[in-house]
């Protein structure tokens, strides 16, 4: 049994069989308020929700709560006896918070230039938006976004030099570098490699590679696809998907490696590994691993397998490729009962929290798409993303996705601090990753 799994045994054995009645106390920011609930991140980036009624606390709040009882961070909503609280005066600057991790030589950088961006740039640093068919360079100086999402008819029919100028002119558009997005996983998924303009073959599954030259065939495939990718002028690449399948019926069987979990999780860390030292970013998903589970573009998606199940089965992937230096990991949209049974994982904080605080995953959490049927019938998808924790929102309705953040502010839902919050580390990637440097004007 690993240690991860033995201590979530032994912390559940603690909290079912014994009562603890020790005043221990917590700190944090106040993330959200509404009328039923108050939302607060911890130092360590740990998010809790607290019944409203024990609490008269604003939005950006810093606030040290004493309790009795014991914490959860994967419940939805925390049952403690809060003794008392203080609350500290309402501040609009960067909170201060521990800088470690995998930006942490950068957050200096990210802060200075925080301090120059109105709320309305730092709204947009947190937009992955698709690229629009008309006006993508007044888009992006009209919205700010984080970066661009393309898709396999953003390169149809494109020559490579097509291709090249029209990232450079989005990118001189944009005052802030800009994150340029695909889906290359190989296989079934394919953007760019599908026009042979720009890639003469194209990429193979994983399952494909491995069969025909196991992690060796894996890691040239990763040196060759980021060299085709920043070749291009693209940044990011939202794979590999790091799913355990060996069920040839499942959904997301065709875009995994087929393989064990050990094998699975070999893959996470090689592809990351791989990619290190290249101008190309790679994404770990999907978060906290797909399992069987139907496709959440058709609509919503229950996912019943066990909380054990997932840690044993799904969350090592995900740990390889973290301890290799992974700086994305990308959320599904599966709602996962025995975590959190109210929301899909995306909007979940029970399942950011284990991102955060099980795995000591420092780097940038991403939504899946948040116009995917999986999420339609959920009210506010765009704000209950940012409070569950994540950093980088996929949309392509983009115009009511900012104006949903701007009225979740304006009414005091959120507050201007978790913008700061998210926006400096989307800042602090872009320093780690070279799109901005130290005196960049």
């Amino acid at each position: 049994m690993s240690a991860f799994v033995l201590m979530i045994g032994i912390t559940s054995y603690f909290c079912m069989n014994h009562k603890d009645d020790t005043l221990k106390q917590v700190s944090g920011m106040v993330l959200s308020s509404n009328d039923e609930y108050v939302v607060v991140q911890d130092d360590q980036d740990v998010i809790y929700k607290f019944k409203k009624e024990d609490f008269v606390l604003e939005v950006g709040d810093n606030v040290v709560i004493h309790y009795t009882g014991l914490l959860d961070s994967t419940k939805d909503i925390q049952d403690i006896r809060i003794k008392d609280y203080t609350r500290s005066p309402r501040d609009k600057q960067v909170q201060n918070k521990q800088e470690v991790g995998i930006f942490k030589d950068y957050y200096g950088f990210a802060k200075k230039k925080l301090e120059t961006m109105s709320l309305e740039e730092k709204i947009g640093q947190l937009f992955l938006a698709h690229l629009p068919h008309q006006n993508a360079v007044e888009e992006v100086q009209k919205n700010h976004f984080g970066g661009y999402l393309l898709f396999k008819n953003d390169f149809s029919g494109k020559s490579k030099s097509e291709v090249v100028n029209m990232i450079r002119e989005l990118q001189a558009a944009s005052k802030i570098p800009l994150l340029i997005a695909v889906d290359e996983e190989g296989g079934t998924v394919i953007r760019v490699s599908s026009n042979s303009n720009l890639v003469e073959q194209p990429f193979k599954s994983p399952s494909e590679l491995f069969q025909n030259g196991g992690m060796d065939a894996i890691k040239e495939d990763t040196v060759n696809k980021s060299l085709a990718l920043a070749s291009l002028g693209i940044n990011l690449n939202l794979a590999p998907v790091v799913d355990v399948s060996t069920n040839s019926n499942d959904y997301m069987y065709s875009r995994t490696l087929g393989k064990d979990t050990k094998t699975t999780s070999e893959f996470a860390k090689t592809v990351i590994e791989a990619s290190k030292g290249g101008t190309v970013s790679y994404t770990l998903k999907h978060f906290p691993g797909y399992g069987n589970n139907a496709d959440t573009h058709a609509g919503s998606v229950t996912d019943a397998r066990t909380y054990d199940s997932i840690i044993k089965n799904d969350l090592p992937p995900f740990e390889a490729g973290i301890s290799a230096g992974a700086e994305a990991i990308l959320v599904s949209h599966n709602t996962v009962t025995n975590i959190d049974s109210t929301l899909p994982a995306s909007l979940s904080i029970p399942i950011h929290n284990i991102l955060r605080e099980d795995l000591d995953f420092t780097g940038i959490i991403i939504t899946d798409d948040l116009t995917m049927k999986a999420l339609d019938n959920v009210s506010d998808p765009v704000v209950k993303a940012i409070v569950a924790g994540n950093d980088l929102l996929i949309v392509s309705d983009y115009e009511n996705s900012i104006q949903a953040v701007k009225s979740a502010i304006d009414n005091g839902t959120i507050g201007e601090e978790v913008i700061d919050e998210r926006a400096l580390r989307i800042l602090a990637w872009k320093y780690y990753k070279g799109l901005l440097y130290e005196n960049q004007k």
